[in-house]
């Protein structure tokens, strides 16, 4: 069975809550990637989860350690996070550059896929800094090089620009709306292909690309895996499982 590492979908918060004269407050541990979870349950591949917060140490730093995976999702991580190891954030010391190596393993036959979120591509207020990276070299799309969010609080239906791609095998029937993409452009190499697109009234932004890099496959999805820009009509849409199963099966070179 082959291995997909998902990297990033959690997050923590405070609050502090204020009760007349007195306040205290809390902190909460989030995660959005169950629904994404519960699509690959059943599915041809083990996915593994690493929360952001175990990302900034236990992402591989080697070449062997990348080899055990065949497809890596980044979604709704920032760079920062890959290249502040511990060791280098709290300990001056050097590691290897683990944003180069995710390329250099794309480039050597491993499958990569960008989901989209606040700190994925450029992000809210350009703080997820995709753009001039080796990943971004790899992916099928570039980034801009400020705040990327397109907040679509009204909806907007994908448009279907290559029907036959087998991303899109046994998907059939009205797509749901979603809510928000990041901006990219599409790259202008001739591997790259623009499969869904939001409409002209949304100046046609991709939503799904893909492309190669040496021997590798990578894919750009936009738009979330979850909530908010994923509502719950499209959640719990049939296509939903298809659509992120088909993704990964590409990027792993099944499709």
């Amino acid at each position: 069975m082959k291995k997909v590492l998902l990297v990033g979908e959690s997050w923590v918060s405070s609050s502090t809550h204020f009760k007349g004269f007195d306040q205290f407050g809390s902190v909460t541990f989030h995660t959005g990637n169950k629904r994404f979870m519960e699509g690959m349950k059943n599915g041809a591949y083990a996915v593994t989860h690493m929360p952001a917060h175990e990302a900034a140490a236990d992402f591989p730093t080697t070449m062997e350690g990348l080899a055990e995976y065949d497809v890596v999702i980044l979604s709704d991580i920032g760079a920062n996070t890959l290249l502040l190891h511990p060791d280098v954030w709290l300990r001056g010391e050097r590691v290897a550059n683990r944003i180069n190596l995710l390329a250099d393993w794309t480039r050597q036959g491993g499958g990569l896929i960008m989901i989209g979120g606040y700190f994925s591509f450029q992000g809210i207020d350009g703080k997820a800094r995709w753009h001039n990276t080796k990943v971004e070299t790899a992916l099928p799309v570039t980034c801009q090089t400020c705040d990327d969010r397109v907040e679509i609080p009204e909806g907007c239906t994908p448009v279907v620009n290559a029907a036959d791609h087998p991303i899109l095998g046994g998907i059939s029937g009205d797509w749901p709306y979603l809510l928000g993409v990041n901006e990219v452009t599409l790259k202008p190499e001739a591997d790259v292909q623009l499969i869904l697109s939001l409409p002209e009234d949304q100046r046609g932004l991709p939503l799904l690309a893909t492309g190669t890099y040496g021997a590798g496959r990578t894919v750009a999805w936009t738009s979330d895996m979850s909530e908010h820009w994923l509502p719950p009509a499209f959640l719990a849409w049939s296509g939903y499982n298809t659509l992120f199963s088909n993704m990964v099966a590409w990027a792993a070179d099944d499709l």
